[in-house]
């Protein structure tokens, strides 16, 4: 490895590797449990801000349109989770590599970096808007909608696509001001653009009668609400985020060695949201083969709370990424870990507690969303409550191995981990047990990938920490 960083401006935007043996002395902040609790706490309450989207969507759905507009809405979640996936990549992956370049003092590329980003995410957002115009009903079907869902489902999905560019910088946006030391306004703006949402819902389903379309627009106003609250940003002395695509000294190719080591680091992001999609859609298809639609109503429930789970453990990891970025670039490894550690434990008690409600409380919880009072419903989303959600510490721990990978410029095991649990193992897995076991089978299928992906992180972690590579 190169005991000395190189001077040119064609190698300034090459991922660095750290050297073996890189500096364990602690940076300038002395308190890092402080600073840990500081991000993480403000992350993951902005994240379950942002889970708030759909649920508020399910909620109210299930209230005024029944099984109904709850298989409709989970057919057309898959969508969803692709625009929410590549913002993510393009939001996590560039502001990785923003915090990278700035603990190395390459103050002029990080931003070239948040400017390319930003431009390369509306440019992708606009394939969105074409798609949900001119082929919704299609995907819709393509994505299991019979005859009688078909309208419910393609009309959420053309409006969802018409809003995908501003999902999509919004992500972008408050990923960049969290790097740029602003946690608690990316925090601000995921909670109240999520409250105008569940406000919103309520007024545009049952005030105006507008049915799915209302909930799909009152999701699409939430991330417009959000980009303006991180506007707020820029009138802070203590920014330093500039939009800079004119003329300076980067050339075409530093432009692209910028976007594509972004992207590198952002991969595993976009995985990790769009596995979620992945996951639905899989198991729509079969809860559809074992149950109609009243099965895909059940799973309706299971995915919809997993979206809030998931989002702790999203907002614990994302929390956490910058202090390991900016600890990588300084080459303090020691506080990487220690961060890391952090996370972990965080993991386990959250995770203890998410069970103990989600296993006590399965039968209340299904019944908030069964406004029907549909037994077989019921009884499906009960058992897939407890059955599903024993993957919670394995699924928390993998989010948080995969982001740690990418803080550290470690972009190949982050991809390993993020691609077995989001396509390679989940979906063999899920048609496997679903064939032996039948609903049951697909429950399970998700713990079971969990856990075996979650043997193979720590190995690549402890194989890595015996060979003081990490």
């Amino acid at each position: 490895m190169e005991k000395n960083r190189q001077k040119t401006e064609s190698t300034q935007c090459q991922p660095e590797m750290q050297p073996v043996g890189a500096s364990t002395q602690p940076t300038l902040n002395q308190h890092p449990l402080k600073e840990y609790s500081k991000y993480v706490t403000f992350n993951v309450m902005g994240m379950i801000g942002v889970s708030c989207y759909i649920l508020a969507d399910t909620f109210f759905v299930s209230k005024a349109l029944g099984a109904q507009g709850l298989a409709a809405l989970n057919l057309a979640l898959p969508i969803f989770n692709a625009i929410r996936g590549i913002g993510m990549m393009m939001g996590m992956g560039g502001a990785t590599w923003y915090s990278i370049r700035k603990g190395q003092h390459a103050e002029e590329e990080a931003n070239r970096i948040f400017s390319i980003v930003v431009t390369v995410t509306f440019l992708c957002s606009l394939l969105f808007i074409l798609a949900g115009v001119f082929f919704s009903s299609q995907i819709a079907s393509a994505f299991g909608a019979d005859e009688s869902l078909l309208d419910l489902s393609g009309t959420y999905l053309k409006v969802l696509c018409c809003f995908a560019p501003f999902f999509m910088l919004n992500d972008v946006m408050i990923c960049f001001i969290r790097n740029d030391g602003d946690p608690n306004l990316g925090m601000a703006a995921m909670v109240i653009g999520s409250l105008a949402n569940i406000l919103l819902d309520y007024i545009f389903i049952f005030s105006f009668g507008l049915g799915l379309f209302g909930a799909a627009l009152a999701t699409g106003v939430a991330p417009v609400i959000g980009i303006c609250l991180t506007l707020i940003h820029w009138t802070k002395p203590s920014h330093t985020l500039k939009f800079k695509l004119g003329h300076s000294e980067f050339s075409a190719k530093q432009t692209l060695t910028s976007l594509r080591s972004s992207l590198a680091l952002g991969f595993p992001s976009f995985v990790m949201e769009l596995a979620t999609g992945i996951v639905i859609l899989v198991f729509n298809l079969l809860m559809l083969k074992e149950a109609g639609n009243t099965g895909v109503a059940a799973y309706g429930v299971i995915a919809n709370i997993s979206y809030v789970v998931i989002a702790i453990y999203t907002g614990i990891a994302q929390g956490v990424q910058p202090l390991m970025s900016r600890a990588f670039g300084e080459g303090v490894m020691a506080l990487v870990r220690k961060n890391l550690h952090y996370a972990v434990w965080t993991i386990a008690g959250v995770s203890v507690f998410l069970y103990g409600v989600l296993f006590f409380f399965s039968e209340g919880i299904t019944q908030i969303f069964n406004s029907e009072g549909n037994a077989e419903l019921q009884a499906i989303a009960v058992t897939g409550l407890k059955l599903y959600f024993l993957a919670v510490f394995f699924a928390g721990t993998n989010i948080s191995m995969a982001i740690y990978f990418t803080s550290t410029n470690r972009a190949l095991p982050a991809h390993v981990i993020s691609l077995l649990r989001g396509l390679l193992l989940i979906v063999p897995a899920a048609f496997l047990l679903a064939r032996l076991l039948g609903i049951c089978g697909v429950w399970l299928s998700y713990p079971v990938t969990e856990g075996l992906v979650f043997l193979l992180a720590w190995i690549i972690y402890c194989v890595s920490r015996r060979k003081n590579v990490y």
